[in-house]
């Protein structure tokens, strides 16, 4: 399919710039697949769509701090480092600005988050063709670790922040409240909009909340630059299942009880797996490249809950193979119900409202 083809128009005061004054209270539209019908809910009202025995699936992967900022050795400019994606311990691929200067060997040095210097610096080893560096960290058994100390939230380009007050909120909106495996450079959305207090009344309508690990990169958010989906590339990242999460979801499937996805993330590890294993999860970890876009046949998710996503994105294209599974025109389904979500004024991506599609 063309890139064209998941493009639309947002007004720039529909992106959100602050979470909900609570995580759920923010809006719901759902679409129901079967007969397109569109309703518009609060989130708390996903609930109601929710039945004895199905099975709900998050992401508990949690965001590090993936944002520093250092000046480099010598010359003392100041540059700014986005973790992008962990080769091993203290080896990792970034994002540098200013980075078109930055060659091989350039020693950078870190600063704490109050702007004072540090013993942890990196050395670039190596750029990519897509202007990305290899940083070696120095100072620290594992800059992971450090991450606390000298990291600020790494929003997306589209959240503006001047304060730190803000950033300081950020710091823990920008989380899921579920989050427990470090390794995510962006959040998976979805999950920002539970609270335990509505897991558990979710919990006691006998629905089983279970998890999966997807380490969120910066590929995820990419836009789709090639003039054809299929000729986009995905950058790896890595995941995990556990067996009784496994266990939970075969059995559900074997006894025709729905599998609810809470966001991309998620059914990316569902449907990697399962493409795999003949349709079944086994617990497993490692990377995958998954791109799931139209026509796709789903596995195992049966329902999604998920935000509203950029123009030709990966994201997108997935929601859009999600609204026609097996088929095409799932994009026009979905840019439909976007058109109608900035009717209603909406708010959109990382801190919006959310989607739930049926």
């Amino acid at each position: 399919m063309r890139t064209a083809d998941f493009d639309y128009c947002l007004p720039p005061e529909l992106i959100a710039q602050t979470p909900a004054s609570e995580r759920d209270q923010s809006r719901l539209l759902v679409l129901q697949r079967p007969d397109r019908l569109i309703s518009h809910r609060r989130f708390r009202d996903i609930a109601q769509y929710l039945r004895a025995g199905e099975v709900l699936v998050l992401n508990d992967s949690r965001v590090i701090p993936a944002r520093l900022h250092g000046t480099k050795a010598g010359s003392g400019g100041q540059i700014e480092v986005l973790l992008a994606e962990e080769n091993a311990a203290n080896d990792w691929w970034v994002m540098l600005r200013p980075g078109k200067r930055a060659r091989v060997g350039t020693k950078i040095l870190f600063l704490n988050r109050g702007g004072g210097p540090t013993e942890v610096n990196a050395t670039i080893i190596q750029k990519d063709a897509e202007g990305h560096c290899r940083l070696r960290f120095s100072g620290t058994a594992n800059i992971i670790e450090a991450l606390d100390a000298l990291g600020d939230v790494p929003l997306p380009p589209y959240i503006a922040r001047e304060t730190s007050t803000e950033s300081a909120e950020d710091r823990e909106r920008y989380q899921t409240v579920y989050a427990r495996t470090s390794g995510s450079v962006a959040a998976p959305t979805a999950g920002l909009h539970f609270t335990e207090n509505f897991l558990n009344e979710i919990r006691s309508r006998d629905v089983q909340v279970c998890f999966v690990t997807l380490h969120v990169g910066l590929g995820t958010f990419a836009p789709v630059i090639s003039e054809t989906a299929d000729k986009h590339v995905m950058h790896a990242e890595w995941f995990r299942l556990g067996a009784t999460t496994a266990q939970v979801i075969n059995e559900a499937k074997q006894t025709n009880r729905r599998v609810i996805a809470v966001g991309t993330t998620t059914v990316r590890v569902l449907e990697s797996i399962a493409a795999e294993n003949h349709g079944r999860l086994v617990e497993c970890q490692g990377l995958t490249r998954i791109f799931i876009y139209p026509p796709y046949s789903f596995k195992i998710a049966d329902a999604l809950l998920t935000n509203f996503h950029l123009p030709r994105s990966t994201l997108l294209m997935l929601v859009s193979a999600f609204a026609a599974p097996g088929a095409t025109g799932g994009n026009d389904i979905i840019l439909s119900a976007y058109a109608k979500a900035i009717c209603g004024q909406y708010r959109f991506y990382s801190y919006g409202d959310a989607m739930l599609i049926l």
